[in-house]
């Protein structure tokens, strides 16, 4: 598998880990900003992704779900984000 393929699934595992609650919020946040800094994409993704991780530290604030940060969500913008770069990455 292609270096960028394995940095994006690496990412989607820790998301499923904090998803599951075997990982720290804080922690896949971490993962997923260091990892997307090294992957091939156009400038929009990164856009996205940090308006989707900030989004995350932001519901950290609030305890379960309120109008305006569904953490659910945010991790399935944040799964579809994984999708759609998978298919970038694999089709250039």
């Amino acid at each position: 598998m292609r270096a960028d393929l394995e940095i994006l699934s690496r990412m989607t595992d820790a998301l499923a880990a904090c998803t599951r609650g075997d990982l720290a919020q804080a922690e896949m946040i971490r993962q997923w900003r260091s990892g997307a800094a090294s992957l091939p994409l156009p400038d929009k993704f990164g856009v996205v992704l940090g308006d989707l991780l900030d989004r995350i530290e932001a519901s950290a604030l609030f305890s379960g779900e309120s109008c305006s940060f569904s953490q659910k969500d945010l991790f399935d913008n944040l799964q579809l984000w994984a999708d759609k770069a998978r298919a970038k990455l694999s089709n250039p």
